[in-house]
Order: structure tokens, then C-alpha cells, then sequence
């Protein structure tokens, strides 16, 4: 029975999911390495295993370092921080590690202080205007390129770029749209620099494009990761349905406030986290309220949405003919509008068949 806010996991969905990845992998004839930071778990990892998976990607050395009990290459998809320099050669030791240069001081640093080799990407802004150098900024590129060419621990692998401005499409038009422009960005850089650098690759990722795009050509390897998972944002912008979305939060409902027409449950920003998005219809949202079915949940019910939320709380907006199905001491499942953050705050999952299944930190 659950007596507090709990994420459950439709292991049934998660692994359609995954396959579905795996098999567009397959037919673009491109190298599938998943971001892990969705998930966040060896065991759902394996899951990835059994669809062919070899390769994967995190957001942290301190989960590169978690799965490297049972990966052996690893890409860790964040500029790297050279103050982690320990973390960084005991990771090399064992395990193929990639990580991402944007910054001449820190290949400098690396290339002084690595003890052991490491591949790296050179980071590029494809145009989500968050990190990397600029697709032409090849004055910045040639200079990384100078100080790394006579290093014996550093090994150039290619340029990689994140289009995550894809996030703010609200269709599969806008969406393939936005693909193009940052796909070619990403592969005309690789083929300025292929006959130099022959072996050298482009990898590309967000889960939007991979999720719809119909033409990767020049792309060598792509790394989605919320995809996994998926969440009423990628419902909106264009990437699934809802009948895709594999997790949802259980909340106890905790209060009735019928002039309001509104349900108080037990499930706020620590466990949904505060990310939000623009309805439509109904402005700021930080969930959805799905129907609850024998095997976990199914489509949307109308009108009903979490408006508002606070540490502990949340705010359910109800239309006022369905007040009546809502009663203190019950839950209600909400669709989170971020998965990965969600998944993040609560540290574990709680399958359809009742299993728990632990993720990094879960005992801290």
C-alpha cells in the first residue's frame, strides 16, 4: 500500500521504449549511446543490454563512476571539470572514458596530469546556446587540436553537439525543422576536419530529433536518454503520446477544497520537482493527472492538472463535476512534466508488480 509519494514505473512501456530507440538506431544505421542520467539505475540499465546496447552516456563522473561496475565505455557529456582530476584517472584505469573539451585550460590541465589515456569530443554549440564552442569557431578548434596532437593520454574522437533547442518545438515539423539546421552544423564541421582526423565522428543528441527525425546522414552515433522514460513536455512538443509515458507519481491526497475546486495531495516540488510548462489551455503546469487502470494508468483525464506547487505540496486543479471521485486518504497519479528530474528527486521506483528498483545515491 503507498502512504507517501512513490514513482512507479510501467517496466512494460519503459522497455517498449527502449527498443523502439534501439530499432530507429538500427535503421539510420547509427551507433546508439543513451544518456543514462534518466534513469539512473544498473538495473534498467541492463534493460538496454538486452536491445544490443554496448555504449553509454551520463551527465557526471560520479555516474560514470556508478555504472562502471557494469559498463566499460563510458561518455561523460558535460564540460569537463578538471578539479575532478582523481575521479577522472581512477575512471581511465578501468574503463574507456570520453569526455568533453571546450576549454584550451582545461587540455592544457589534462594533458599535464592525466595518468592514464582518455578520448575526448570537442564540445559544439549547435545552436541550444548553452555550451561548447561555436560550429565556426575553427581558430578555437585548431588550438585545442595543436595542444593535444603530440599527448600520448589524449585521444581526439570527434565533435559533440546537443540540440536541446528542440525542446521549444511544439510539433514533429518544428521539431525536424530545428534538426536540420543543428545536424548540419555538427556534420559539416566533422567533414571540414575527416581528412585530417579520418577516424573521427559526430555525435548527436536530445531525444525530440531522435524520437521523429527521418534523416541522420553524416551522423555517427546519436545519445537520447529522456526517451526512456518520455513526460507530458515531450507529449507536447511532439516526440510521443502519453500512452508512452512509463513513470507517474502517486500522491496521497491530503485535503478537498470544493469552492476552489481543487485537490490537495502530498507530492511537491521535492518529489515532482519545480519544472514547469505553458498550457494552452490552462497556463503554468507541473503535471497531469492520468486515469488509474488494473496495469498502472492510461489516457489524461480532462481538465485536470497540478496548477500550483510548493515543497511538500501540490495544487490539483479538478473540474468540478469530478470532485466527487477525489477522497481524502486516496492517491491520484500524476504524468511529470521532466522525467529525468523527477526520477532524480526520488531515488527509486516502484514497479507496476510492486519491485522496488534502487537507482545512484539511493541509500545516501
Amino acid at each position: 500500500m503507498i502512504s507517501k509519494p512513490t514513482l512507479l514505473l510501467d517496466e512494460h512501456k519503459c522497455k517498449a521504449n527502449i527498443t523502439f530507440m534501439a530499432e530507429r538506431a538500427k535503421q539510420f544505421n547509427v551507433e546508439l549511446r543513451p544518456h543514462f542520467k534518466t534513469h539512473q539505475s544498473l538495473e534498467i540499465g541492463r534493460w538496454f543490454k538486452d536491445v544490443g546496447v554496448t555504449k553509454i552516456t551520463t551527465s557526471s563522473l560520479d555516474m560514470a563512476n556508478y555504472f562502471s561496475k557494469e559498463w566499460n565505455d563510458i561518455t561523460v557529456a558535460f564540460p569537463v571539470n578538471i578539479l575532478e582530476i582523481d575521479t577522472i584517472n581512477n575512471l581511465a584505469s578501468s574503463i574507456t572514458l570520453n569526455v568533453l573539451i571546450e576549454s584550451e585550460t582545461s587540455l592544457k590541465f589534462l594533458k599535464k596530469h592525466l595518468q592514464h589515456p582518455v578520448n575526448f569530443y570537442i564540445k559544439i554549440n549547435i545552436g541550444n546556446n548553452r555550451a561548447g564552442l561555436l560550429h565556426y569557431d575553427t581558430e578555437s578548434i585548431d588550438a585545442l587540436l595543436k595542444t593535444s596532437k603530440n599527448s600520448d593520454k589524449l585521444n581526439f574522437i570527434g565533435f559533440l553537439g546537443h540540440a536541446g533547442q528542440t525542446y521549444k518545438c511544439r510539433s514533429k515539423t518544428d521539431i525536424i525543422s530545428v534538426h536540420e539546421e543543428a545536424k548540419k552544423k555538427l556534420v559539416s564541421l566533422k567533414n571540414q576536419y575527416k581528412s585530417h582526423y579520418p577516424n573521427i565522428i559526430a555525435s548527436y543528441g536530445d531525444t525530440p530529433s531522435c524520437s521523429v527525425a527521418e534523416n541522420f546522414d553524416g551522423i555517427d552515433e546519436i545519445r537520447p536518454g529522456n526517451y526512456a522514460f518520455y513526460d507530458i513536455m515531450q507529449v507536447q512538443i511532439g516526440s510521443c503520446n502519453v500512452n508512452d509515458i512509463a513513470v507517474a507519481l502517486e500522491c496521497p491526497i491530503v485535503g478537498i477544497h470544493p469552492k476552489q475546486s481543487e485537490v490537495v495531495i502530498y507530492g511537491g516540488g521535492i518529489h515532482l520537482s519545480k519544472d514547469r510548462m505553458e498550457d494552452d489551455a490552462f497556463g503554468t503546469i507541473y503535471g497531469n493527472v492520468a486515469q488509474k487502470s488494473d496495469n498502472g494508468w492510461n489516457k489524461l483525464i480532462a481538465n485536470t492538472y497540478v496548477r500550483g506547487i510548493s515543497q511538500e505540496h501540490g495544487i490539483v486543479k479538478v473540474p468540478e463535476s469530478d470532485l466527487h471521485h477525489y477522497t481524502v486518504g486516496d492517491t491520484l497519479l500524476v504524468l511529470p512534466v521532466h522525467s529525468c528530474m523527477t526520477a532524480d528527486l526520488m531515488k527509486r521506483y516502484k514497479t507496476i508488480d510492486d519491485k522496488e528498483i534502487t537507482m545512484m545515491m539511493a541509500n545516501l
